[in-house]
């Protein structure tokens, strides 16, 4: 039987320690790599021992559940959200491959939501899964600044100040960044778009630009960014660039 490494965050112990014992009895294969109260202490082990299933308390103090994620640079594992709370898009998780329990946890719904969990897992589904969670987080919960890519590697929160520019490409999007690096996601441009805040401005069909990154316009169709970084602009788009800036 394959071993699957889980990471606990929560931050009261008794709710760690009940969990886990929980987790040990009906299900064996699960190794509890790591059990944290503090969520900042979480993030580098989550991101070093890159676990497969994270089970994630969403209310605590300083950074809550959602932040934590958003704190990681990416998000490669099947999530379980732990909560007390109902009203936390609970209709949103029930839609999604992301899951959910309530406190204080039942055995049933703890196995309804590993099950499911460990099916995604075996069926290397986390790419799905966290599709899911990026329209959770972006449309129900909260951006804080971040872009939030879905990628073949799992979910990159990137801060919007890095991105330079997203760029359309036959159904994909590859999002270039101020080091260079690109990002290609299978979102298309126009899901970007709904997605991103009113910092990023979609100047041609194929391509949106960082307002923050603009340094100049040339009259023959082009936006010049940081570094001298050239985007293409279409005609129609010209005078609503332009009003942004008078």
């Amino acid at each position: 039987m394959k071993t699957i490494k889980a990471i606990l965050v929560d931050d009261e112990i008794s709710n760690l320690k009940g969990l886990e014992k929980k987790l040990n009895k009906l299900f064996p294969q699960l190794e509890i790599a790591s059990k944290f109260q503090i969520p900042e202490e979480a993030i580098s082990s989550i991101e070093s021992e890159a676990p497969e299933l994270l089970f994630l308390d969403i209310e605590m103090p300083r950074m809550n559940g959602f932040e934590l994620l958003s704190k990681l640079r990416v998000v490669n594992f099947q999530v379980i959200f732990v909560t007390a709370y109902s009203e936390y898009a609970i209709e949103a998780f029930k839609k999604s491959a992301v899951d959910y329990i309530l406190k204080p946890i039942d055995n049933d719904d703890l196995k309804e939501a590993v099950n499911k969990a460990l099916k995604n897992i075996s069926l290397e589904l986390n790419q799905d899964s966290n599709a899911k969670l990026v329209e959770l987080l972006s449309e129900n919960i909260f951006k804080k600044n971040k872009v939030i890519v879905p990628t073949a590697k799992g979910v990159s929160f990137i801060p919007e100040e890095e991105v330079m520019h997203l760029e359309g490409y036959e159904g994909y999007t590859r999002i270039h960044l101020i080091d260079k690096i690109t990002l290609t996601s299978s979102y298309n441009l126009g899901k970007f778009e709904k997605l991103l805040s009113s910092k990023f401005f979609k100047c041609h069909k194929s391509h949106i630009v960082n307002l923050e990154r603009v340094r100049h316009f040339e009259n023959e169709g082009y936006i010049v960014l940081d570094s001298d970084y050239r985007v293409p602009i279409s005609k129609t788009n010209r005078k609503a660039f332009l009003e942004l800036f008078s």
